[in-house]
């Protein structure tokens, strides 16, 4: 199989990087989340270089690219550890709209593609942890209009978006799959209350209280849980090659630190313990990379190999991500958990990174269910 990426997928990744090393510098990001974790100038930004439309149909003003160039442009903005919801609104968001039915769906990916709107997915609960199918939030049709009431919590920047998709229940238990459906709901609309909060990584996150909000419907219930899976597996392949960004950066600024600083007239960088810790986190890395690659080649797998193939990835990313993050910052000492370095914001961005979409011992638990009854041990 060949692995190398193409001439234009390189000439992506130089474009991102670049605009990454020139407009998103680190002093840039932290006068970013001062203002509160998202920056309409750096959208704009990534809007001019065609990156919202990533996943828009080129019919709708987007590019129509796939997983693998998705998978490009978000190692390199986690390299920058880049604060905008780019995933949440140019991958999950746009590819939900892309599913729906509804006629005003073609109008918000046009938005999304020009960089005017942002649409995000508002899906978790506080008693699901992390299972789709656990939807309190209720759907009712009274007069031909669907009407919302639920809470949604820790939407990735609900107060700049202008629109949510919304899975609520339409009948069944609390736990029924069949009865859900998906939603479009307006933020200008009656009923929706927004209430925005800073994350612990320097984003923006917000809860969502629809009170018999007007929304419209995009998925009916049976149709739309497959489209709801499909999305957030397309967020976890996004969100490890982020990871795999933000590893690569912190270990390159960790070799850095270790050939600069010195202990005993020498750099730590000598030091063969230290070497040697490096070189484990050098390989928690590359097996990092390495499923980050598979979660994105099994993007359009049928529903059980890629739902399986994902919790795998997500599974060893959080695992990665724990282990490149500590000791990163245990050898830097002191200075690695100081605000006023880059580490502690890296290392920050990992742990938030950790616990979404699933977090570690979550994604065990689903690739454990999705084992085969032997698993290949017995006969």
């Amino acid at each position: 199989m060949d692995f190398d990426f193409s001439d234009d997928q390189e000439m992506l990744r130089d474009t991102v990087r670049k605009w990454v090393d020139k407009a998103y510098t680190f002093e840039r990001r932290r006068e970013i989340v001062k203002a509160g974790g998202f920056s309409k100038e750096a959208w704009a930004n990534l809007a001019e270089l065609g990156l919202t439309g990533l996943y828009v149909p080129e019919a709708l003003g987007g590019v129509g690219f796939g997983p693998v160039d998705a998978m490009v442009v978000m190692e390199e903005l986690g390299r920058g550890i880049v604060l905008e919801p780019y995933a949440a609104v140019s991958l999950v968001g746009a590819s939900l709209l892309s599913a729906g039915r509804a006629p005003s769906a073609e109008l918000w990916l046009q938005g999304i593609a020009e960089g005017k709107e942002l649409v995000v997915l508002a899906h978790q609960e506080r008693a699901a942890r992390y299972r789709l199918n656990h939807v309190q939030t209720t759907a009712k049709n009274i007069g031909g209009t669907w009407q919302l009431s639920g809470l949604k919590t820790v939407v990735p920047a609900g107060t700049n978006a202008g629109a949510f998709v919304v899975p609520a229940r339409v009948s069944g238990a609390v736990d029924d799959a069949s009865g859900i459906a998906l939603f479009l709901v307006s933020r200008g609309e009656a009923g929706v209350k927004v209430r925005g909060y800073p994350t612990q990584d320097g984003g923006c996150a917000a809860d969502l209280t629809l009170t018999d909000a007007d929304a419209i419907e995009l998925l009916p219930p049976g149709e739309a849980f497959g489209v709801l899976e499909h999305a957030i597996d397309i967020g976890i392949a996004a969100l490890c090659a982020e990871a795999v960004g933000a590893m690569d950066k912190l270990v390159a600024i960790t070799v850095e630190y270790m050939n600069t600083r010195k202990q005993f007239g020498v750099a730590i960088g000598t030091f063969q313990a230290l070497r040697h810790r490096i070189a484990d986190v050098k390989m928690q890395l590359e097996l990092a990379r390495s499923m980050s690659y598979f979660a994105s080649l099994k993007l359009n797998e049928p529903a059980p190999a890629r739902r399986r193939a994902l919790a795998q990835a997500k599974l060893q990313l959080g695992q990665s991500m724990r282990f490149v993050g500590q000791q990163c910052i245990q050898l830097h000492g002191g200075i690695g958990v100081t605000d006023e370095y880059i580490a502690s914001h890296y290392f920050k961005r990992l742990t938030v990174m950790e616990m979404s979409y699933g977090d570690t011992l979550h994604q065990l638990g689903e690739v454990s269910a999705r084992m085969q009854n032997t698993a290949g041990v017995f006969a």
